[in-house]
């Protein structure tokens, strides 16, 4: 694993790819808000797709509908298996020549080994792009911060800065969640892909003066997304976790394209059927200064109804975390968390409601055809 050059900054603490902080993580949530920081994004990982046939070829064997997407255009794509769970997950961006992939780290080479099986006589060329390097922000107006403008790649002209499509429902995309206004349209989070070698002079480039850009940890990302009740591959997906039980036909399951793999069982469980568990936003209490570590049980009267995927300190709303629990599990009654310290107070917001699906008042998929079943 390369260090970071962002790790040689003063108080950077970085025990992994990527410092967590430096030293004030939930100031740094504020300065990311503002867009007056950025944060090196050493846990994700970046694959380039090439050749003529690229986009039709992803997709007809992912969840989002990508054969006449324009440069530039930012969406995300699931891979789902023949069940329809999820087993891996990227951001996209194409420049017109190239499609870029942007992963979680953990999950990326699977993604790479995966997409590589699948190229069979596709005109299709599958690299991992060692030599990029991903950068968050939260762009202003559109803009990412002045500081990126110099680096950010565009090897055909189209400039690499992806707009995670959270922001609202993606075309042929549909939200479980009730909430007005969703929590994810307030934040228009982005991505910049950056040659890796350009890390050391960006960092270079940052400071603590009134109009410098400063730096921010992957702890201050993960709490805005968070907050955002947007899911990640890595730690809010397991081995049974279907896109519906996370919201995640929002933004990256087009549910009216054609035929790819688990499309039956997304049509049958939005159509027919209920998600069997569904993602809620935790409010913790924090008065034992205490977060809940993934898997922790989440519990209704001392049973077990879910676990916690994700937890953080936010700079508004305290201690926070999203959890995945039983479709069946009660809303508006107190629950716990377990701690390393003993049990933490919690009480659930609805993200996914229980009759979400069948029920739902949602546009309804066509039935499949015998021919796309085939």
């Amino acid at each position: 694993m390369t260090a970071s050059p962002f790790s040689d900054l003063p108080g950077a603490v970085s025990p992994g790819s990527a410092p967590e902080h430096f030293g004030n993580p939930v100031r740094e949530q504020v300065l990311l808000e503002r867009g007056e920081a950025i944060v090196h994004l050493g846990d994700r990982a970046v694959i380039s797709v090439s050749g003529p046939e690229r986009l039709t070829w992803l997709d007809s064997i992912t969840s989002q509908a990508l054969a006449a997407l324009a440069p530039g255009v930012s969406t995300e794509l699931l891979v789902l298996d023949p069940h329809g769970h999820i087993e891996h997950q990227a951001a996209v961006l194409d420049d017109g020549e190239t499609t870029w992939l942007v992963a979680d780290a953990p999950d990326a080479a699977a993604l790479e080994a995966w997409l590589r099986r699948m190229v069979f006589r596709s005109q299709v060329t599958v690299s991992a792009a060692a030599e990029v390097a991903v950068v968050g922000a939260v762009a202003q107006d559109g803009r990412m911060p002045q500081v990126l403008d110099a680096h950010v790649r565009a090897p055909a002209g189209i400039p690499l800065v992806w707009i995670d499509p959270w922001r609202g429902v993606a075309e042929g995309g549909v939200q479980y969640a009730a909430a007005s206004p969703h929590p994810g349209s307030r934040l228009a989070w982005a991505l910049a892909l950056v040659p890796a070698d350009d890390l050391a002079q960006i960092a270079a480039q940052l400071g603590d003066g009134p109009d410098g850009i400063r730096p921010a940890g992957l702890l201050a990302a993960e709490a805005l997304r968070i907050a955002a009740w947007r899911p990640r591959r890595s730690g809010d997906v397991d081995e049974r976790t279907l896109p519906h039980e996370l919201d995640w036909l929002r933004s990256a399951v087009h549910l009216s394209k054609g035929c790819y793999r688990g499309q039956e069982t997304v049509a049958k469980v939005h159509n027919l059927g209920h998600p069997p568990r569904r993602m809620v936003f935790l409010h913790l209490d924090g008065s034992g200064a205490e977060l809940p570590q993934p898997g922790a049980e989440v519990r209704h009267d001392g049973k077990s109804i879910g676990r916690v995927t994700s937890a953080a300190l936010h700079h508004e709303q305290g201690p926070i975390a999203l959890a995945v629990v039983k479709r069946t599990a009660p809303i508006d009654q107190p629950l716990t968390v377990a701690g390393d310290d003993g049990d933490i107070a919690a009480s659930a917001e609805v993200i996914v409601p229980p009759e979400a699906g069948a029920a739902a008042a949602v546009p309804r998929l066509p039935r499949l055809s015998s021919r796309a079943r085939s």
